[in-house]
């Protein structure tokens, strides 16, 4: 019979050869931790025990059936038919992108059944391409864009011209959840896929920490799918090494019990002046899938220590034009700058099937981050000569969060109409802790960086908490499919209470907040054809109403949740072995700006754009990966009247992506790659009077597989920035701007054992 193309619920029958990839928490530690944003570390023990202590369950070994899927094409796009261990949706033709992804509440869904734009890319491409971030992987999207400076310490992201990732709060997802993604950088040394939904998902993810409404990025971790050992020894220019060692294993009579665990360090010299870098990653992921019962455990560690990590810039007072980009490898960052930060992360999910047509889950988790850095405030670019004045400062910074949720997931007819219904209670909190001193201003110049004595800054004497936020709420939605599935409509809807409050120095709430807000959804999938799929959608995102400062005169007043609203259609094709997309929206998001001395909402931001997206093998042995973004953005409303009309800062009109992978006939084993990337003209500025010119950059590389010693052997070659240009990369959402990284040379040999 054919099905809808979520994963859950799902009946007994078909869950012994599927198991879902995203157990849950159990109910217990959600009603322990009480929805605060600090873990006790006896979680940690209490997920352990937990998942140790579950009867064994028989189940059906999957361990043949894994091995095949991925290499399968299937006539038709079904996710549910992939038989692998977890319920992974299976690799497309080409192996870069997977046939599906999940949609927060939805389960995990398919490309062609899904109602919304939707790139998946696998861990195949992740390693293929070298890519060390999640950062490094989703700029292969024509729609994202990453802003920030690969020298430096977060990782900054713009989804269809709306920016996401920046703040002290993470905004990627991790494994459908967020509050459990380490903070300010996510390496992809554990991540199985990148799935990237563009657009607003409220009603699919809830509200994003920092108020991200482009789209959710969603990591899924690597988890013992088969048993696999392999080591990775890599080189990144100038003087960085590393390796990484992956290795899983499948235990128990059915093979139901499942361990993985992902190592990694890389330490030495970066292609930037005085800058070098230390990391070390660890995860473990631990799993159970028996007949009813499936249950997950992931634990996450990272450590991250940069000499001179690279900084965005800003525009000083009286600058009328940004000077050009400067050497990639040029640091103005002193020597004696660093940062240093630490990640603790965990996830625990259980689900259990009450019968065939109902499934009950819970999940438990959360994250721990420790920043502290010496280095300059957003260096200042003071005049056309590229002269900068920085103060460097000692931070110290400890951001906390909490993830809990629990549900149903039901299946039922009525008449021709199948029914798949999820009903979500969820908890999401965060806490920010803070503190800094300062030191002497320092002159520099971009083009001719001029080192300074070292100024030996005490670290802060306390980190007082400086804001709490929480969020709770409860989603229900379903799912409608008739006519064998060539008709899909979903409803949804979240209630969301958000709450927050601000400290003084003296532990003092100086302000608080507490509102609601409904966002609903909408969907629609029709097939007239098996290949083609014609697709609406009107959803919502939500952000944090502002809150009337001090110097207002309605100061104190709360306004309401700000409702992004977007509408959306498209179409996708499916060649057999090659995907097209198209997509044609509309965003709409308000903000509150003072107006003389009063705040209101008087502000709004239009977005409107196509989205051509291309995937798959457009040949035997050709594999295309890329596409085009078109945005016209334009704010539509504002309390300045000069800004009306003008292009909102940091949307480019273009954005254009393009790889390309040649299997060489005569040569078996060998591949070579290229891809071009090119961002339009960004503004820096809301009235438009300084912009980053456009540019476009191109990498090649190479990649041979062989065997030696009855071994699989895959070195790899990838050279980022092949002409080594200079241009300013991207800007952040205040209005700050990042040269680009230089000619990059990145090398790996990886042995499968």
């Amino acid at each position: 019979m054919p099905v809808s193309g979520q994963t859950a619920p799902q009946s007994a029958a078909r869950r012994s050869r599927n198991k879902d990839k995203h157990p849950t928490a159990a109910a217990r530690l959600l009603r322990g931790a009480a929805g605060r944003a600090s873990l006790a570390p006896s979680l940690a023990v209490a997920g352990l025990l937990a998942l140790t202590t579950i009867d064994p369950v028989q189940a059906q070994d999957n361990s043949a059936a894994a091995g095949s899927a991925g290499a399968q094409t299937l006539p038709e796009v079904r996710v549910t038919a992939d038989a692998s261990p977890e319920d992974l949706p299976a690799p497309y033709a080409g192996g870069q992108v997977a046939r599906g992804a999940r949609l927060g509440v939805l389960g995990n869904t398919s490309i062609m059944k899904s109602p919304f734009n939707i790139s998946s890319y696998t861990a195949q491409m992740i390693q293929d391409q070298q890519s060390s971030t999640v950062a490094d992987a989703v700029n292969k999207d024509p729609s994202v864009r990453f802003t920030g400076l690969p020298g430096g310490n977060i990782d900054n992201l713009y989804i269809r011209g709306f920016p996401v990732g920046e703040g002290n709060t993470g905004e990627i997802a991790f494994d459908g959840l967020y509050g459990v993604a380490p903070n300010y950088r996510v390496y992809a040394d554990y991540v199985e896929r990148v799935e990237v939904i563009k657009g607003p998902a409220a009603m699919l993810y809830g509200m994003s920490p920092n108020s991200g409404v482009g789209g959710v990025i969603n990591i899924v971790p690597k988890r013992a799918h088969e048993d696999l050992a392999s080591v990775t020894a890599s080189y990144t220019s100038d003087a960085q090494l590393g390796g990484h060692v992956d290795v899983s294993r499948r235990f128990g009579e059915a093979r139901e019990w499942g361990v993985r665990f992902n190592g990694s360090y890389y330490q030495g010299d970066t292609a930037m002046d005085n800058q070098s870098r230390k990391a070390g990653i660890g995860a473990l992921s631990l799993d159970y899938q028996g007949k009813r019962l499936r249950a997950s455990l992931d634990v996450i560690g990272q450590q991250e220590k940069i000499d001179a990590p690279g900084r965005a810039f800003i525009m000083g007072p009286g600058l009328q034009a940004i000077p050009g980009a400067p050497d990639g490898r040029r640091n103005v960052t002193q020597p004696w700058e660093w940062t240093r930060g630490t990640d603790e992360s965990l996830l625990f999910r259980t689900e259990y099937d009450i019968s065939d047509q109902l499934t009950v889950f819970a999940d438990a988790g959360g994250g721990w981050t420790q920043l502290s850095r010496l280095f300059g405030t957003t260096p200042q670019i003071l005049n056309a000569q590229g002269d900068t004045l920085s103060t460097p400062t000692y931070y110290k910074f400890k951001v906390d969060r909490a993830t809990y949720d629990a549900g149903l997931r039901g299946r039922f007819d009525t008449g021709p109409v199948r029914h798949a219904v999820t009903f979500q209670a969820s908890a999401y909190a965060d806490s920010l802790d803070r503190a800094n001193t300062t030191g002497t201003p320092v002159a520099s110049n971009i083009y001719n960086p001029v080192v300074r004595p070292a100024q030996d800054l005490p670290a802060p004497g306390s980190v007082p908490k400086v804001s709490d936020n929480d969020q709770t709420g409860f989603s229900l939605a379903d799912t409608m499919s008739a006519m064998d599935d060539r008709v899909l409509l979903t409803l949804g809807v979240r209630q969301q209470r958000i709450r927050s409050r601000n400290f003084g120095a003296a532990g003092a709430v100086t302000s608080s907040y507490d509102e609601s807000a409904t966002t609903p959804m909408a969907g629609l999938v029709v097939q007239p054809w098996k290949r083609v799929s014609f697709y609406a959608n009107y959803i919502q995102g939500l952000s944090k109403g502002d809150v009337a400062p001090p110097t207002a005169s309605n100061s104190g007043e709360v306004f309401a949740p700000y409702k992004t609203r977007q509408y959306e259609v498209g179409t996708k094709v499916d060649f057999g072995r090659f995907t097209a997309t198209l997509a044609a929206f509309q965003i709409t998001k308000p903000s509150g700006q003072l107006t003389g001395n009063v705040l209101s909402i008087n502000g709004e931001q239009r977005n409107r754009g196509l989205e051509l997206n291309l995937f798959g093998e457009a040949a035997p042995g050709v594999r295309l990966l890329g596409g085009v973004a078109l945005i016209d953005g334009e704010i539509t409303q504002s309390g300045t009247a000069n800004a009306v009309g003008k292009t909102p800062i940091g949307v480019p009109r273009v954005q254009a992506n393009l790889g390309a992978e040649w299997d060489l006939p005569w040569v078996a084993g060998l591949t070579m790659t290229g891809a071009m990337i090119y961002t339009g003209r960004q503004y820096v500025n809301q009235l438009n009077t300084a912009s980053l010119p456009s540019w476009a950059k191109f990498d090649v590389g190479a990649r041979y597989r062989t065997r030696i010693a009855g071994k699989t052997a895959t070195f790899r070659a990838n050279v980022l920035n092949v002409f080594d240009r200079d241009y300013w990369s991207g800007v952040t959402s205040w209005g700050g701007f990042s040269q680009a990284a230089p000619r990059t040379v990145m090398l790996s040999a990886t042995v499968d054992f």
